[in-house]
């Protein structure tokens, strides 16, 4: 007779080798509800007890190590064996009640004697949180802050007993000062140990007969403590920052929780940022934008020249090196360069809303010489719409023709001058040119910053 192997335990629960303990409990209650007898829709009794045996083996730190290192013959005779086990004896039991039972008999949830740790020793106490909020600047260079924060300490009035003075707790006769009782439970696999905390002394092993009048005999009161937090330069919003020692007393002599700092930064007027870089907008004059030259940017370290390219157009951005945010790097050892990022400059054309007589015509004698028209004719029209229709083309070549005869007539008489003539209109050239210079030079001393405005 061939004998069958057993099944992986890892994979009857239906996890991997890695698991956690808190996974393999949570594989086993969803498995065990399924797979329970009392289940009609999807009961297994051979499956569930294969379940319960893996269960048990994984479930214990010591027995899953050597399942782990030698196999199942490693954990041979440690499984109780649910062989010959009826299950029929246990019908009515709610399936919560049956997972419920089957995990504290397995000391899965620490139920058992086993792995339980006496309660009533001191107790770490709670971790606390602080939001604190910062400028912009302050992150970016970082600063020094002082935090006021309530935490409980232990009572003066009774020096940490919560017992009232003159006073002393005493022993629980309850639990006879272990601060836990045994409880048997009847279970279908049999009487199972069970051990909780003590109810009449809530675990501390101790009773106040006379509690002390400040704490009410809880032995701690909160107290307003500050506390001194060095902000790191660079630092950004969310991060979180750890004080140890600044929370809640522990009670029965424990030691203070730590203090978590979450950092929030208020938006600033000028700068964004994103991470380690810095954006700003710069408005610039059209004439600053058409010529170029040089403007004062503001940077977190204050107004840094920056130069202007002739023919920058608006939306052009700009690079500062260096004028960003500091790498962000919790503490910044003594003597080490910290990187910083850049700054972008935002470069965004303002065109004048309102201009005077003098500027008014300045910008239409620079239009003139630019061949710009301001106006929009109705032949303008027409001749666009003819054209959209296919109807200008005869029209086109007629005008091209004519043009060329013109200018071959204008050429014959610009000869027939003679020399002196071409003198004459290389003078008035000469003079045409030094006027369109002034006037662009006029253009540019009406739209130039005024009064130190960039």
């Amino acid at each position: 007779m061939a004998i069958m192997a057993k099944k992986d335990y890892y994979e009857t629960l239906g996890v991997t080798k890695g698991a956690t303990a808190e996974e393999i409990k949570k594989s086993f209650r969803n498995k065990a509800r399924h797979l329970h007898p009392d289940n009609k829709d999807s009961g297994d009794e051979q499956a569930f007890k294969e379940l319960a045996e893996a269960y048990e083996i994984l479930s214990d730190a010591n027995k899953r190590a050597s399942y782990d290192r030698y196999g199942h013959e490693g954990v041979q005779g440690a499984a109780r064996g649910f062989d010959n086990f009826d299950f029929s004896s246990v019908s009515g039991f709610g399936m919560d009640d049956i997972v419920d039972i089957l995990d504290t008999f397995f000391g899965g949830g620490g139920g058992g004697a086993r792995g339980q740790q006496r309660r009533g020793g001191p107790e770490q106490g709670a971790h606390l949180k602080y939001d604190l909020e910062i400028d912009f600047l302050e992150a970016v260079f970082g600063t020094d802050k002082t935090l006021t924060v309530r935490r409980l300490e232990d009572c003066e009035g009774c020096a940490g007993s919560g017992a009232a003075p003159g006073s002393n707790p005493v022993t629980c006769v309850t639990c006879a000062g272990m601060g836990q009782v045994q409880q048997v439970m009847n279970t279908f696999f049999g009487q199972a140990l069970r051990v909780i905390a003590c109810p009449a002394c809530q675990g501390s092993g101790q009773k106040i007969d006379k509690p002390c009048k400040d704490c009410k005999g809880e032995a701690l009161v909160r107290k307003q403590r500050e506390f001194q937090l060095k902000v790191p330069a660079g630092i950004d919003v969310g991060t979180r920052l750890r004080l140890q020692t600044a929370g809640d007393k522990g009670r029965k002599g424990g030691p203070y929780g730590d203090l978590f700092i979450v950092v929030h930064i208020k938006e600033h007027e000028t700068f964004i940022r994103d991470g380690e870089t810095i954006h700003v907008r710069q408005p610039i004059s059209y004439s600053m934008a058409a010529l170029g030259g040089e403007i004062l940017v503001p940077t977190v370290e204050g107004a840094k020249s920056l130069k202007v390219a002739s023919g920058t157009q608006s939306g052009t951005t700009s690079q500062m090196k260096g004028m960003g945010v500091p790498r962000f790097t919790g503490q910044a050892r003594k003597g080490e360069t910290v990187r910083r990022g850049d700054q972008i400059v935002h470069l965004v054309v303002e065109t004048p809303s309102r201009l005077s007589g003098e500027e008014k015509k300045l910008l239409e004698k620079l239009a003139e010489l630019r061949g710009e028209k301001l106006t929009v004719s109705k032949s303008d029209i027409a001749k666009s719409e003819a054209e959209a229709k296919g109807e200008t083309k005869a029209e086109s070549k007629s005008e091209s023709d004519s043009e060329k005869k013109s200018e071959s007539v204008a050429s014959e008489k610009e000869e027939a001058k003679g020399s002196t003539q071409n003198r004459k209109n290389r003078d008035k050239k000469e003079e045409s040119s030094k006027e369109d210079a002034s006037f662009l030079n006029k253009i540019v001393d009406a739209f130039r910053p005024k009064n130190g405005e960039t």
